[in-house]
C-alpha cells in the first residue's frame, strides 16, 4: 500500500465513523438492562469476590501452619464455585434459577456461619457479610 492509498483508506475510515448514520449504527439498541436479575447478579459477584479473597487468606494461614481455618477455606471454596454458577444463571434468567438460588442460599448460610467464627480475620468477616447478603438475595428471589 502506497502513501496515497493509505491516506484514502484513513480518510474513508474517518468519514464512515464520523457520519451520523455510522454513529447511530454503533449505538447499542435499548433493550433495557442486559442482566435479567441484576440484584441477584450483583450479590453473587460480590460474594464470589469475597470468597476468593477468603480462600486466599485461609491458604496463607494454612501455609504458616494454622490449621484452624480449614473449615473456612472449604466453605469459601464451595461458595466461590456456587456463586460463579449463580451469577451465570442469573445473567441468562435460567429456568433453573429459582431451584439453584435455594441451594445457593443454603451454601452461603453455611459459609457465613463458618466465617463468623473468625471475626479477627477481616477477609473471613467480609466473606461472612457477603454470604449473608447473597443468601438474603437468593431467598428474595425464590
Amino acid at each position: 500500500m502506497d502513501r496515497r492509498e493509505l491516506f484514502c483508506f484513513l480518510g474513508w475510515s474517518f468519514l464512515s465513523v464520523n457520519t451520523p448514520g455510522a454513529i447511530s449504527q454503533n449505538k447499542r439498541d435499548d433493550h433495557g438492562d442486559p442482566v435479567r436479575n441484576p440484584s441477584l447478579f450483583k450479590a453473587s459477584v460480590a460474594c464470589s469476590k469475597a470468597a476468593e479473597l477468603c480462600v486466599g487468606h485461609c491458604v496463607e494461614m494454612l501455609a504458616q501452619g494454622d490449621k484452624s481455618l480449614i473449615g473456612c477455606a472449604t466453605n469459601s471454596r464451595e461458595v466461590l464455585v456456587v456463586c460463579n454458577a449463580l451469577r451465570a444463571l442469573a445473567a441468562q434468567n435460567s429456568p433453573h434459577l429459582a431451584d439453584f438460588a435455594r441451594l445457593s442460599a443454603a451454601i452461603c448460610k453455611s459459609c457465613e456461619a463458618e466465617c463468623r467464627k473468625y471475626p479477627q480475620h477481616a477477609t473471613c468477616k467480609n466473606c461472612g457479610d457477603a454470604c449473608a447478603s447473597c443468601a438474603a438475595e437468593c431467598n428474595r428471589f425464590t
